[in-house]
């Protein structure tokens, strides 16, 4: 093996750079591809991103999540397939060129034309995706950028339009009127899950408008209602001048009240009555002082004439608050509905239909509208008035605002104003105010197919459940029809050909039926190039135009599954074959975004989920806590973070946090450095370690180091130079004690082994790095901390070729193990550890063969297989668990009395009342507790009262809500126990005292004091003492006892005891 840097001057990401230079010079990747080529395949669906941002660390850690898993599918037998995709569509890379060309209207874009509108779409879409690649490629992550797909490519565009003809044709489309989310920003409507991401707190305008009776109309009510003013509430003023109607709940009581002072009466909720201002007066804070003042009588609020049930007020009629409107047909009456609440407001809800979606609804079922688009909408995509709203046209509708509200106010309607502080969407591309709009519309009945979407969300594993069980479920419970078309230009326009009275409609599904019709060769699909196609109509009316609408993206990114492909025009076996796929992984918020879509179009496609497993991981923010921000500059650049740390730290901090369970991680910079301090350069220092010490061996030898070139052999050779050691220790100490923690680590590096397996087979990622952490650990502080004597020839020659032996199959399982987590570290040590591998191959074949026999990168190797457990595996493992455990006590008595491990003591003394435990301590490992506690003497006692006095304390928590007022007295009894009586309780779990019967946890048994002769105590602590060990440590120096002539005898000198649950 070849020479390494001391730790000090080792630098991972320099080393990293060295690794992506061999893997380019070796083709890793593709010779992986190339030499899984027939195994059975892994499917996994890559997330299209957008190309018109750089990544960031949720990328970061969404791309690290695909990586592990895709990098442990292939090292277990799998040919994986991982190809990069591109969201090219939609609103975000709109928004870029409308910010770039100072687009404000629709006009403009229809202006300037689609077609040179469009190209300069095109120009960007993959503006950074050298960045991208560059980044993805540090990471250490491999995916295909070379046959990458892109939604913008024809043949992805074909199969969308494949998707959406299946759909057609399984009367799962239809074109509806309904109110829905819309960016004025972006000149389109949104849908549901994007009005859903990005809400903020916003302070509104809240008016109470009145609404003069006109007549009783219908109503029951009758004649009492006229003069009288009904009182809305809304926080939405611009919506004031399209009112058609008011809502009243049928079941609420509704007051009629008059205000003495004005003369005015007013019809308002019962409950909403102390929300009408000067209705219920407030009483003053300080009535004697007011009363001094000016002996004035306090208001007495409004008189209440009338109560009525909102069903009786249904029919009554109304003045419009504004003229635009004033002769639409059966406008201007109350109707009612069980969606108005007394909760806020005023109990009476303002109907503008263009603008609710229950307003929507009411409106219709009440006549007030019919079904169709005759419904007054004077805003235009923009969100500005039109020329119906002669007062205000022209005007954006959150400026027209206080304009409203001052006409409203001049017309003396106007009841109260002010603020509201309310949640409220944004739309999640341009951050602007979203509006409920009217819009004709393109959906997918989703609503039809939710039993099959909750069935097939049943027979998929995501990781973590929760997720799936209870938010994924709880949206595709409450989902509605999807509204899939979007009144823009850059994106696959959606394939109706349509009558303009839409009585005559044809879906096209590829390009080849497109050229049947066209008569001419098509090689684009977006708009600038289909849009003049017309159609000769088969009923007489004249010819059909395509639709002006293109598809969300969102329909595009749930396509990819089968656009990625080009199915089913191409790879029409392989899909089929592999579908669902194995896998996917993506953040939390894409349970409505891509998560939902894939589930949605595979459901309604072939009643199957699209995936079989996923991984869901949580939201990277700030250390601040907030979201990260260019802008506020609150989180560390990424690149600055690999090139300071490297890519195999930044993976390990993300993937060893909560944020793979789907929690939020607060990304803090020194969580990276401490991956560094405490995983990676112990880790290196272990391997360190053992190449410096083979390195000596070689050299002291004079021959190669044989490590064997297969596990079976390397064990052969243990045992023999076992066997060779245990030779030449004859008539010393038992030999068996030499070889114990080899033995040991063996035995834990196959559980190792099965355990990551078992836990990946189940994509838990956040179980196995602990795991692994906590192996890499054990390895650095347990077996080379303690066998450093031995790796450097202390105990002969082949008890050292023993432990060499050991220590680097362990090295070369872990880098096979922990491989696809932390990629570029396990390569470096793979490629100075192949080389001995190398040389134990030429000692049976040839030298072609046997370079050829040793995969050239650490990444093409098989992930170690799980090994039957050998026996005395798990008693070996429990042993020196229990050694390291007194040892850490120990250490921690003489930390906490200043007694460093330099300072020998006379005696350490273990107490536990478990002989197993103790015999372990004093077996074959007593030789570590006694080197590592620096101790003249290791001696162990099962009497654990021979040291403390045990007390009983109530758990006061657990027992003051079950004995309420006799707490006092039990808690005095619980404390009068006896020694007998508290190792009863401890053996039967439970004991009667002063009338209850108290079972576990709910007495607290703790070790009082300690008795010892004349010796003082220091400091002891124990919360379940029988569950022990004790450690017993006297801390009188060496040098002190020989000056005193005491060194070979019982001294009774300043000592410490402690007690570790």
């Amino acid at each position: 093996m070849e020479d390494v840097l001391e730790g000090k001057d080792y630098s991972f990401p320099v080393e990293e750079e060295k690794i992506l230079a061999l893997w380019d010079e070796l083709d890793a990747f593709k010779e992986q591809l190339r030499r899984s080529e027939g195994k059975p395949e892994y499917i996994f669906y890559d997330g299209p991103p957008f190309a018109t941002g750089l990544p960031h660390y949720g990328h970061i850690l969404a791309g690290t999540l695909k990586d592990i898993v895709t990098r442990y599918a292939a090292a277990t037998g799998r040919h994986v397939t991982r190809r990069f995709g591109w969201d090219c569509h939609g609103l975000p890379v709109e928004y870029e060129i409308d910010k770039k060309l100072e687009i404000k209207t629709r006009d403009d874009v229809l202006q300037m034309g689609i077609d040179k509108y469009n190209e300069e779409c095109r120009s960007i879409v993959m503006r950074y995706s050298k960045e991208w690649e560059v980044t993805v490629k540090r990471l250490g992550r491999w995916i295909d950028f070379e046959n990458d797909y892109k939604t913008l490519d024809p043949q992805f565009m074909e199969s969308v339009w494949w998707v959406f003809k299946q759909l057609y044709e399984r009367d799962l489309v239809y074109r509806g009127f309904k109110v829905m989310p819309f960016s004025t920003a972006c000149s389109t409507s949104l849908s549901n899950f994007e009005a859903g991401l990005n809400y903020k707190d916003v302070d509104d305008p809240a008016v109470m408008v009145s609404f003069p009776v006109k007549s009783a109309g219908n109503s029951s009510a009758g004649a009492a209602l006229e003069g009288s003013n009904f009182v809305a509430w809304t926080t939405t003023p611009w919506t004031l001048p399209s009112n058609l109607a008011l809502c009243v709940h049928p079941e609420l009581t509704y007051v009629q009240v008059k205000d003495p002072a004005k003369g005015t009466v007013y019809i308002v909720a019962e409950a909403r009555l102390p929300a009408l201002p000067g209705a219920v007066p407030k009483p003053k804070k300080d009535k004697k002082k007011m009363a001094a003042a000016d002996g004035a009588a306090e208001p007495a609020g409004f008189a209440v004439l009338a109560k009525f049930k909102g069903a009786e007020l249904v029919g009554a009629q109304y003045d419009p608050l504004f003229p635009y409107f004033a002769s639409h047909h059966d406008a201007f009456r109350v109707v009612s509905d069980g969606y108005v609440t007394d909760d806020s407001g005023t109990g009476v809800v303002h109907q503008a239909p263009a603008f609710g979606e229950d307003d929507y609804r009411v409106c219709l079922a009440h006549g007030v509208i019919a079904k169709g688009e005759g419904v007054p909408c004077p805003i235009d995509l923009n969100g500005r008035f039109t020329e119906q709203v002669t007062d205000f046209a022209g005007k954006y509708v959150k400026d027209a605002d206080k304009e409203i509200i001052a006409h409203i106010k001049a017309a003396g309607r106007l009841v109260d104003h002010a603020s509201l502080n309310h949640s409220y969407p944004f739309c999640w591309r341009s951050d602007t105010p979203l509006i409920y709009r009217a819009i004709p519309s393109w959906f997918v009945k989703v609503e039809s197919i939710k039993e099959r979407l909750l069935a097939n969300n049943e027979v998929t594993y995501w990781v973590p459940s929760y997720v799936k069980e209870k938010r994924f479920h709880n949206w595709l419970e409450g989902a509605h029809d999807w509204a899939i078309s979007r009144s823009r230009f850059w994106g696959t326009p959606i394939p109706i050909w349509a009558s303009d009275d839409f009585e005559e409609i044809r879906v096209i599904g590829s390009i080849e039926e497109l050229e049947q019709v066209a008569g001419r060769k098509v090689t684009d699909l977006h708009r600038h190039f289909i849009d003049d196609i017309t159609i000769p109509s088969s009923k007489g009316k004249g010819v059909l135009r395509r639709i002006d609408d293109v598809f969300d993206c969102w329909f595009e990114s749930g396509s990819m599954p089968y656009g990625q492909l080009h199915y089913p025009f191409e790879n029409k076996e392989l899909f089929e074959n592999n579908f669902p796929a194995d896998f996917v992984a993506e953040g939390l918020d894409q349970t409505r975004g891509w998560f939902y879509t894939l589930m949605v179009l595979s459901t309604a496609l072939f009643d199957k989920p699209a995936f079989k497993n996923l991984v869901c991981n949580g939201l990277v923010l700030a250390a601040d806590g907030k979201k990260m921000s260019k802008r506020l500059k609150n989180y560390p650049d990424p690149t600055e973070v690999i090139n300071k740390y490297g890519a195999d730290a930044l993976r390990l901090y993300l993937i060893n946090s909560p944020v793979v369970r789907a929690e939020t991680l607060r990304f803090k910079e020194e969580g990276v450095f401490s991956v560094v301090k405490d995983v990676f350069l112990p880790w290196y220092n272990a391997y360190r370690f053992l190449v410096q010490n083979v390195r000596r061996w070689e050299m002291e030898a004079q021959e190669r180091f044989n490590p064997g070139a297969t596990q079976e052999a390397a064990e052969q050779l243990i045992a023999a130079a076992a066997a060779e050691a245990e030779a030449a220790a004859a008539g010393q100490t038992s030999s068996s004690s030499v070889a114990v923690l080899d033995r040991w680590i063996a035995a834990a590096v196959r559980s190792l082994t099965a355990f990551v397996r078992t836990e990946m087979e189940g994509y838990r990622l956040y179980t196995v790095v602990p795991r692994l952490v906590s192996f890499i650990d054990q390895l650095t502080n347990i077996y080379v901390r303690y066998n450093r004597k031995r790796l450097k020839g202390g105990k002969g020659r082949a008890d050292c070729a023993a432990c060499l032996t050991t220590l680097f199959q362990v090295l070369l399982t872990v880098t096979k193990v922990m491989a696809p987590f932390t990629p570029f570290i396990c390569e470096a040590m793979y490629q100075n550890l192949r080389r001995s591998l190398v040389a134990a191959q030429q000692q049976q074949q040839n030298g072609t063969a046997a370079v050829e026999a040793v995969p050239a990168s650490v990444h093409w190797c098989d992930m170690p297989p799980v090994v039957q457990e050998h026996e005395g595996d798990a008693r070996i493992q429990a042993s020196v668990n229990r050694m390291q455990a007194v040892i850490e006590a120990g250490r921690l008595v003489r930390e906490k009395n200043n007694r460093g491990l330099k300072q020998p003591v006379r005696k350490v003394t273990v107490v536990h009342p478990d002989p197993d435990f103790l015999a372990d301590i004093t077996g074959e490992l007593s030789e570590y507790v006694i080197g590592e506690l620096n101790t003249l003497e290791l001696d162990t006692c099962s009497d654990m009262l021979a040291y403390a006095e045990l007390a009983a304390q109530p758990e006061w928590q657990l027992l003051g809500k079950k004995l309420g007022k006799d707490m006092g007295k039990v808690a005095a009894a619980v404390k009068a126990l006896s020694v007998d009586d508290i190792l009863g309780y401890e053996k039967s779990g439970s004991i009667t005292v002063a009338g209850y019967e108290l079972g576990p946890g709910e007495i607290k048994v703790r070790a009082e004091r300690i008795v010892f002769l004349l010796m003082q105590v220091i400091g002891v602590h124990a919360d379940r003492f029988l569950q022990g060990p004790v450690i017993f440590v006297p801390l009188v120096p060496l040098v002190w006892l020989h000056a005193t002539g005491y060194t070979n005898k019982w001294y009774p000198c300043r000592c410490v005891v402690e007690v570790f649950a």
